[in-house]
């Protein structure tokens, strides 16, 4: 893999980004709009919890760090997406790029936005609510680097399936992470989910990671063994969506890439 190509990958969607209304909305509109109407809603609740302000520290640590799944996710799928609907796919494996650099400027691309969507959002956050996500340091570092993983497989995924049968059913670009959700306790302690989902949720990586963060937030305590299982559990999905987005795009290459609409 050459770095200068991977780089001009990275450029060609930057430029893009700048340059539409679509992808500036997702990164700082909607984030804008959840932490209000969250953020309020976590206000509405402290009056009737005997949790007074971490509730609302709860709910707003919860929407900042799903931004990073989200975006780790939203980079791959869509912009894979964007790719098709311009019929510019075919124009970008003509130049010598391979996969596996296309697969890593997504990758660099998901920690770009997802860090400015993320310092955005904790900025917001202070601002409206004095919640100061940073005033709990480095250890919530590993939490994030476990989420944009996530974002990275579930990404591969959506790609790999739109790939496969094409962009009817391009609505799994956004909706593919969202299946997670449920299952990660993102607002909510792991052990209220009834017991069936409980179940589903130990092999889900977001849940290791939400629960951790919340032993940081609330106990200032980072349990390196909820890391561990969700780091390699994340470790399993990306090599199995990889090798399923690798075999994806020898089926379309197989068909032709002009002709996956």
């Amino acid at each position: 893999m050459k770095a200068h190509r991977i780089f001009g990958i990275i450029l060609r969607y930057l430029y893009l980004f700048r340059h539409s209304f679509d992808r500036l909305s997702d990164a700082f509109y909607w984030p804008t709009m959840d932490l209000l109407l969250w953020g309020i809603t976590s206000m509405y609740f402290r009056t009737y919890s005997s949790g007074g302000p971490s509730v609302t520290v709860m709910i707003i640590s919860g929407i900042l760090f799903w931004i990073i799944v989200w975006r780790g996710q939203y980079e791959i799928s869509v912009n894979l997406l964007e790719d098709l609907w311009n019929k510019n796919l075919i124009n970008i494996f003509v130049a010598p790029v391979s996969f596996y650099e296309w697969v890593s400027s997504f990758l660099i691309l998901g920690i770009i936005k997802a860090t400015l969507s993320f310092t955005y959002g904790a900025v917001v956050a202070y601002i409206l609510y004095r919640v100061h996500i940073f005033s709990y340091g480095f250890s919530l570092l590993p939490i994030m680097l476990l989420l944009i993983m996530t974002g990275w497989w579930s990404g591969f995924m959506g790609a790999g399936i739109i790939l496969r049968y094409g962009t009817k059913i391009q609505t799994v670009a956004w909706s593919l992470v969202t299946i997670l959700s449920p299952f990660s306790a993102i607002y909510y302690p792991l052990a209220i989910l009834p017991l069936w989902a409980q179940k589903i949720a130990l092999f889900i990586p977001t849940s290791y990671a939400f629960e951790a963060a919340r032993k940081v937030i609330n106990q200032g305590y980072f349990d390196m063994q909820m890391f561990f299982i969700a780091f390699f559990l994340n470790i399993f999905y990306i090599v199995l969506s990889i090798i399923f987005l690798r075999r994806s795009f020898d089926k379309a290459l197989d068909r032709g890439l002009v002709k996956v609409v």
